[in-house]
């Protein structure tokens, strides 16, 4: 079991903050559950570190966006154990400019599937919900 963290690369050093100037890129990290001990650097599925977030992990998988969601903000499910990542297809199920954007990402064991859940709300207080399935790589409007 490992723990991903986003850290810079020199996290024991110490740095003088006075500098605005200075800028370190972040770095994506396995540390040991148990040591804490940094194990494995990696490198971001999308070759950069800056404007992501992640929204959920189950079993090694890891939902990464962008750090302000938009409805088009592309989704990514990032092993980041074997280096391997899923860009899903973008929904066409809604075409309306949302205020708030909410994702979340986990395992359903009753469909034995990984499933990403968005949920929009316009600023007239309309909600929308929808479903991306791992298993089927497509996403279900869910009705109210």
């Amino acid at each position: 079991v490992y723990l991903l963290c986003l850290h810079h690369p020199n996290f024991e050093c110490q740095r003088d903050d006075d500098d605005p100037y200075v800028k370190e890129e972040l770095q994506w990290s396995l540390f040991s559950n148990e040591t804490f001990e940094q194990c494995f650097k990696l490198n971001h599925p999308l070759e950069n570190t800056e404007h992501y977030r992640i929204y959920g992990s189950s079993n090694g998988l890891v939902c990464i966006s962008d750090e302000i969601l938009n409805f088009d903000s592309p989704i990514h499910i990032w092993n980041p154990s074997i280096s391997k990542f899923r860009t899903p297809p973008m929904s066409t199920n809604i075409n309306l400019k949302f205020a708030y954007v909410a994702l979340q990402f986990g395992f359903h064991p009753g469909v034995n599937d990984y499933k990403a859940v968005r949920m929009m709300r316009t600023n007239k207080d309309a909600l929308a919900v929808e479903v991306y399935s791992l298993g089927t790589d497509s996403w279900k409007m869910i009705e109210a």
